[in-house]
């Protein structure tokens, strides 16, 4: 009887919810919800992110392969017990040497001028090269991409940010102006 009432009540508010209601997000953007080298919502970038497990039990969470290539090189005393990577698709967290990798196309990569997408299965890496270009590769190969775009594409990000600032700082003097 009391199982009955308690499925009766779980029907109940999963026909009233409001549709569009807020689907909790995955434990590691919970965890680790933005970026900590660049800042940026892991949840708005959840087709690139990466998530760190460290052999200390430590973990982080990045937006990109670009940050997460900056945090293996600054925690260079700690060794990845398991890198998981989005897969591009479908946005669910996959073993990145296990993935299937595209490095460059058309489609602008986060963090990078040079894209890196992971793919857990081949053939959706392959038709997306066939689509937007770019060329399979390991995820030592992506990994290796990063640290050779890291310069090009920490001045493309310096650049970018203070043109953001100026602007708004132009726009900050223009409210600010009296009228005439």
């Amino acid at each position: 009887m009391i199982r009955k009432a308690m499925l009766a009540a779980v029907a109940f508010s999963l026909l009233v919810a409001p549709i569009g209601a807020a689907v909790a997000a995955d434990p590691d953007i919970e965890k680790h919800k933005a970026c900590k080298f660049c800042g940026m919502d892991r949840e708005k970038w959840n087709m690139s992110r990466v998530y760190l497990e460290y052999d200390d039990g430590s973990t982080e969470g990045t937006c990109s392969i670009h940050c997460a290539a900056v945090d293996l090189a600054v925690n260079l005393d700690k060794s990845p017990k398991t890198i998981w990577v989005a897969d591009y698709g479908t946005k669910k967290l996959i073993d990145a040497e296990k993935a299937a990798w595209v490095l460059g196309g058309k489609k602008q990569g986060v963090m990078t001028k040079r894209a890196k997408w992971a793919f857990a299965d081949k053939a959706a890496a392959e038709a997306f090269v066939k689509e937007n270009e770019g060329a399979l590769c390991t995820f030592d190969d992506a990994v290796k991409g990063s640290y050779q775009d890291m310069y090009e594409d920490t001045k493309m990000i310096r650049e970018r940010r203070a043109a953001k600032r100026k602007a708004a700082a132009e726009q900050k003097a223009t409210e600010a102006a009296p009228a005439k």
